[in-house]
């Protein structure tokens, strides 16, 4: 755990002045002991990453440096999503496409830039985000709980996700009210992802698979679920450009998945709808 949370407030997931999950939400997230969470805290207060205060949680005060590695390495190791969608938005015209599990976080990236373009920090004109998501009325592969009669995880994979797509029209609302031409269209489609895709402004994408672990779910009922489910947060992504070499390793995969996004996009997506 210790080092996943460090990469999540490395890459951006959290920002100076979040308030982290609860303890019991990050002790489930990771699949570990509420006194083995506590020892992080108390480790990352320490450092000066976090600030906790007792009924108030703990906040984030810091983060380290997240520059991204050149294009040449960054698919032999760990690459930060932060990094490239500050770039991209550094651009007038921004293009997204995404194909997730969950899009937690997509949503909190997307509620930074909308801060840096809501404070004159940055200046998009255009912005479209695509995303792909598993359809709701279907059982997934994973998140399940392990009895195959109980629905619960999958309920609660439901509610998380319709929350974070909320959380993410409310970030394109007042992005058009101040004027950018922004864009969220979400379909749905009948497949469980084995891996996480993010093509940035059509000359970036960050590629990672997702590692099935069984591990205790609470629900919303606070009662604990032996589950399959994914460590979403701090998984690994690795790093592919669009080269001028077509023939290149990164242009060859870089259009493969490029494709594969676009035929899952026309052939097997529905469009999302709310309510």
């Amino acid at each position: 755990m210790d080092n996943a949370l460090r990469e999540q407030l490395a890459s951006g997931t959290f920002r100076p002045g979040d308030v982290l999950p609860p303890q019991r939400y990050l002790a489930s997230e990771y699949g570990v002991s509420r006194d083995t969470v506590q020892l992080v805290l108390r480790q990352l207060a320490a450092e000066g990453w976090i600030e906790s205060r007792q009924g108030s949680g703990s906040r984030v005060v810091r983060l380290p440096s997240a520059a991204p590695a050149r294009p040449g390495t960054e698919r032999r190791g760990r690459a930060l999503l932060l990094p490239l969608m500050d770039a991209a938005f550094q651009k007038p015209t921004v293009s997204l496409d995404v194909f997730t599990l969950t899009p937690e976080t997509l949503a909190r990236h997307l509620r930074h830039q909308t801060e840096r373009a809501l404070a004159g920090d940055i200046s998009p004109q255009h912005l479209l985000v695509r995303l792909l998501l598993p359809r709701e009325d279907q059982n997934l592969a994973y998140p399940r709980a392990k009895d195959p009669d109980d629905h619960r995880v999958w309920q609660r994979w439901q509610t998380m996700t319709r929350t974070h797509i909320e959380d993410m029209q409310e970030c394109f609302k007042a992005l058009n009210e101040a004027g950018v031409d922004a864009r969220l269209e979400v379909r749905r489609v009948p497949l469980t992802p084995h891996y996480k895709l993010y093509v940035l402004n059509n000359s970036d994408m960050l590629y990672g698979t997702y590692d099935v672990v069984e591990r205790t779910v609470t629900v919303s009922d606070g009662t604990d679920i032996q589950a399959l489910d994914v460590i979403d947060l701090g998984s690994t992504l690795s790093h592919h450009c669009r080269e001028e070499d077509e023939q290149s390793h990164d242009s060859m995969f870089f259009t493969s998945m490029q494709d594969w996004f676009e035929s899952a996009w026309n052939l097997l997506g529905r469009d999302h709808t709310t309510g």
